[in-house]
């Protein structure tokens, strides 16, 4: 196998060890790696003292340092006994120990991204200095897949920066930058990416004169001082603060907040054993598979062109035109601004075009550190954005997307006078949710170079793009498409043409259910509660009133022609829409929104519309209404696979994922329906028959119980 690791000598006293894998693009700690950087290790340690002044470890590829642990092999290693997870952790942490115990000072000097396994590796060195590249990332993510860091990270990252610090770094997963590296004490300076070499000589040379970091290896192998009063505040404190953000669903911040506590009073081989022996209980768990699957959907995902052929060339997008000025238009716009990209907007009423202009400003100008407004970013992005309200001003874009009123014959009439002015090469694109390509493409000179391209709201937090393909979409219109949804930064998924393309084809039977529900006994409450127990991030019925039921009723018409067997249009819903309750933006439709934070609450007045059309009044189990919200999604997936709407299982369940917050500790609507099994699903369905075809098990699904198949098995 191919050398990752190279040792060198830069200067006599000085040893210099860079991973570079092969024909990868990112480092990784391979069971491979670690024998290699075993072996150098030895070859060090049985150096003399005097022989070696300082090792530094740094990577061979600019803007990467290490990418964490192999997740492949974890995957491979999922299934063994409990014993061999305590002994696999037990071997990283005592190699990576060997490299604060070395005969010299050790110095990780890190250009670009070092999480999980890269930085253990890291934090068991003496020192690190970091690029102040902002690319540069430090993080412990393991918490995002299930697990918590289990080769000492949780051992000697307290120890370094305070127990206070490493609670939160550990349990949030979440990476800091150079400079906040360096404000806590996890690096020692952050310098010029040319400068890091250099740096780090400077560093040995300084340690080797005053020993200090001997005098840190000593302090740092010792139990953390702190009064029970003091560990006892930071664990309820925190542990409320995990509970509140996690919902009870992901198990492993609790467990790091626990081993960090427990090992914080221990010396640093007692804490390594404990970490290991808890890290056992976690790995393999379904949280831990469902979240590994997740990642790999993700991962899949950057890599993923939309085409079967890989050799189709995309356009580079310089610039991009947005028609429609309302919520989604400034969404959009602002997605390309924040990416730099020239974006050109119009609008036919001037009012709604400067408040939407006012609208992308206040998005992009955020400063997350001010919690408010930048100056100084206002004025560089406001540079990239052109208001307008004639057409003409959409000539020279690249790409136009269109996000107007959800009408086939207000979109037609806008790509009828737009397609002329356009450029011979110029991308054309619609924003609709459910409207099918081929028809508002169907009188257009250049449909080849039309599709959808469809944002999901709110367009800063959504990552979901669907890019939707008509009857005579090119490959090259949906190369360019997925290529520039990459390039803002959105995770796009190819779909096929029809009505509610992917995941409004699959959210509008969740929705529509939730209402029957409700008229078969169950309180808005007691729905919403279900689903957010099953992990949603919120209920159907508070999901009708963001959205807005005159948009929901709208969606569910166009589903209803299209699969008028299973597809349902609740007089409910007509009933509020009529009395003007159209949600959130009206102060009320199934809730109330007339409270100072605009939280939905109960509503007297909803109930003599559902009484109207009550149709029976009965108690329902948390059980069934979380069964009857998520049966139907399933079989409609089912359907979508075999129509061919999507690629293949993966791609429904990162679109679900994306795309309406199924949740990630579940490993999306299929990978869960896997875990219980085609045969748990089909008992499931049977005391639903009687309600239709929505209920009725799909060949797919029958024959997947016959064989003891998964939805996986077949991808």
């Amino acid at each position: 196998m191919t050398a990752t690791i190279a040792l060198s000598r830069p200067e006599e006293d000085i040893a210099l060890l860079t991973l570079d894998m092969p024909e990868k693009g990112a480092n990784v700690l391979s069971s491979h790696v670690l024998t290699e950087l075993e072996k150098h290790l030895d070859t060090l340690e049985a150096e003399s003292e005097r022989a070696l002044a300082g090792l530094i470890i740094c990577s061979g590829k600019p803007g990467t340092f290490i990418a964490g642990a192999d997740l492949r092999e974890f995957v491979a290693s999922l299934d063994v006994d409990r014993q061999e997870i305590v002994d696999l952790c037990r071997r990283g942490r005592t190699l990576f120990q060997r490299l604060a115990a070395l005969p010299a000072v050790t110095i990780a000097a890190i250009d670009g991204i070092c999480v999980g396994g890269g930085a253990e590796l890291a934090i068991w060195c003496d020192r690190r200095i970091l690029s102040d590249s902002p690319r540069t990332q430090f993080g412990f993510p393991e918490v995002k897949l299930g697990l918590f860091p289990g080769w000492g990270g949780t051992v000697r990252t307290p120890r370094i920066v305070g127990l206070y610090n490493a609670v939160e770094l550990i349990t949030s997963g979440d990476s800091i930058g150079a400079t906040a590296s360096v404000e806590m004490g996890l690096a020692t300076e952050a310098v010029a990416v040319d400068d890091l070499y250099d740096a780090a000589i400077r560093l040995i040379r300084a340690e080797d004169q005053s020993k200090q970091y001997l005098k840190d290896r000593i302090h740092w192998s010792e139990p953390i001082v702190m009064s029970e009063t003091e560990t006892g505040f930071l664990g309820v404190t925190a542990s409320g603060f995990i509970q509140q953000k996690t919902r009870g669903h992901y198990p492993a911040p609790l467990a790091a907040l626990e081993v960090l506590l427990e090992g914080s009073g221990s010396d640093i081989d007692a804490a390594g054993e404990l970490e290991s022996e808890q890290m056992a209980n976690l790995f393999g768990s379904p949280v831990n598979r469902s979240l590994l699957n997740v990642f790999f959907l993700t991962d899949r995902n950057k890599k993923d062109s939309g085409l079967a052929a890989d050799d189709v060339p995309a356009t580079k997008i310089n610039s991009v035109g947005v028609i429609g000025s309302g919520i989604m238009g400034q969404g959009i716009a602002a997605a390309n601004v924040k990416r730099e990209l020239p974006v050109v907007i119009t609008d036919t009423c001037e009012d709604a075009l400067r408040c939407g202009v006012q609208g992308i400003l206040d998005e992009v100008s955020y400063n997350r550190e001010l919690k408010g407004p930048d100056a100084k970013r206002a004025v560089h992005f406001a540079s990239l954005l052109t208001a307008a309200t004639h057409d003409v001003d959409l000539a020279k874009c690249d790409l136009v997307i269109e996000a107007v009123v959800e009408r086939a014959d207000v979109k037609k009439d806008v790509f009828a006078r737009l397609e002329d002015q356009l450029a011979d090469d110029a991308i054309l694109a619609t924003n609709t949710s459910t409207i099918p390509i081929s028809e508002l493409g169907a009188d257009l000179a250049h449909p080849d170079r039309f599709l959808g391209i469809h944002f999901f709201n709110p367009v800063r937090k959504m990552p979901l793009v669907e890019i939707i393909r008509g009857k005579e979409t090119s490959d090259r219109a949906i190369a360019t498409a997925v290529a520039y949804a990459k390039h803002i930064k959105k995770s796009p998924i190819v779909v096929q043409d029809g009505p509610g393309f992917l995941v409004n084809r699959l959210l509008l039977p969740y929705m529509s259910e939730a209402v029957e529900l409700l008229l078969e006994g169950a309180t808005p409450k007691a729905i919403d509660r279900a689903a957010t127990s099953f992990g949603m991030p919120m209920g159907p019925i508070h999901l009708y009133d963001v959205v807005g039921l005159d948009v929901a009723a709208h969606a569910g018409g166009i589903m209803l022609e299209a699969f008028p067997d299973r597809a349902i249009a609740s007089p409910l819903v007509s009933d509020l829409v009529a009395a003007g309750r159209l949600g959130q933006k009206s102060g009320c439709g199934f809730y109330s929104y007339n409270n100072k934070k605009r939280k939905p609450e109960v509503d007297q007045e909803l109930l003599p519309f559902v009484a109207a059309r009550r149709k029976e009044e009965r108690d329902i189990t948390e059980e069934e209404i979380t069964d009857r919200l998520l049966l139907p999604m399933l079989l409609e997936a089912t359907r979508v696979l075999d129509d061919g709407i999507v690629e293949d299982v993966q791609n429904v369940d990162l679109g679900l994922i994306f795309g309406i917050g199924f949740p990630p500790f579940r490993g999306g609507l299929l990978f869960w329906a896997d875990t219980l099994g085609a045969k748990t699903i089909l008992e499931k369905l049977k005391p639903y028959e009687a309600l239709g075809v929505r209920y009725k098990p799909t060949d797919r699904l029958l024959d997947m119980a016959r064989t003891d198949g998964t939805f996986y098995d077949n991808r």
